[in-house]
């Protein structure tokens, strides 16, 4: 059993006390915005304080409780921001996702590990807590595909899945290193009705969704065989808040759990969504990036441990994801349509 030094370590109340007062980065994001709006309904709106780059978007969220214009990367702001909100945990979740990372790699390099370490900074300096996610991209085409273990190879190929990797072995270090209490997850795809996705590779089992509802068509970026573990938000929200819930004593890993939900291909996906809207049809047009990234990664993760270790469950499988997405698409759809 792996432990800090007693004197690092400030977690140890009961199970659902831990948490004080948190500071969400990117909290803008898809996981974001819905995790900050699970964590103000559980603390209360003045104990969640959210910080992202743009406020351009989601006014209603920004506007609920306390909002900082911060990049995640200025340590001095980040600082001062635990300082005057007297943050105990951070969830830091200000990233460039896969797609858009591997246009961009050097940006994303900055911002991925600049912004890690600089919250892992402030956070071995006032004994905060942090959460990161880490992801299904940091395996690699020499991964095992199915089934792929908690402790097993990983070699990315692509600029994301390189900095997930070494926020993995960051977080360890500061843990090792100085008691720092970081915690995470890999996250397959997420899944949500409530925000749009920001350039990932499993972006189709999103729009896919909206486009069967408002269209009865999509086309695909990924080939229709390709298999890749997904998750639906309420999980992903859920799994973030158990982790840092969970009593470190039990804690093995402590960073990067697998989790996961469901794995389908884009063909089977659709299968799904034909049993609720018959006529929907699928075409493919094959984004050579997002393919080769995709083709790099397991077909479906196992999480044994994040179970054993924290009592990980998920709550949705694949055919309940789909009713639910469909009904809430088309329940946003008639508001829009009656606010015209």
């Amino acid at each position: 059993m792996i432990r800090a030094p007693s004197r690092f370590v400030k977690r140890g109340a009961s199970k659902g006390e831990q948490m004080k007062r948190v500071l969400i980065t990117g909290a803008l994001g898809q996981l974001g915005s819905e995790l900050a709006t699970s964590l103000r309904e559980r603390l209360g709106a003045d104990n969640v304080v959210l910080s992202d780059i743009r406020t351009d978007v989601n006014r209603d969220l920004i506007e609920s409780g306390p909002f900082e214009l911060l990049d995640a990367v200025d340590g001095r702001g980040l600082s001062d921001v635990v300082r005057r909100y007297d943050v105990d945990t951070v969830y830091h979740l200000a990233a460039l996702l896969s797609a858009t990372a591997e246009t961009r790699p050097q940006e994303a390099w900055n911002l991925n590990m600049g912004g890690l370490i600089s919250v892992l900074e402030v956070a071995r300096e006032r004994g905060l807590a942090v959460f990161t996610p880490s992801s299904i991209g940091s395996f690699g085409p020499t991964t095992p595909k199915d089934w792929t273990s908690q402790d097993t190879l990983q070699r990315p190929t692509s600029m994301y899945g390189v900095t997930k990797v070494a926020g993995e072995l960051l977080c360890d270090y500061y843990f090792h290193k100085y008691g720092v209490d970081a915690r995470g997850v890999r996250y397959p795809g997420l899944i949500s009705y409530k925000t749009q996705p920001g350039g990932g590779t499993t972006d189709y089992a999103v729009e896919i969704f909206y486009a069967a509802v408002e269209h009865g068509r999509y086309t695909c970026f990924l080939k229709g065989d390709t298999y890749l573990d997904m998750m639906y938000m309420p999980d992903a929200v859920k799994a973030a808040v158990d982790i840092m819930d969970a009593d470190p004593e039990h804690l093995r890993h402590r960073n990067a759990f697998n989790v996961t939900a469901m794995s389908f291909c884009p063909e089977e996906l659709a299968g799904y969504i034909r049993a609720l809207i018959p006529n929907f049809d699928i075409s493919y047009k094959v984004d050579p990036i997002r393919q080769a990234i995709a083709d790099s990664w397991p077909n479906r993760m196992e999480d044994y441990a994040a179970r054993v270790e924290w009592g990980w469950k998920p709550e949705y499988d694949t055919e309940r994801m789909t009713a639910d997405m469909l009904e809430k698409i088309r329940e946003r759809s008639n508001v829009a349509e009656h606010a015209r």
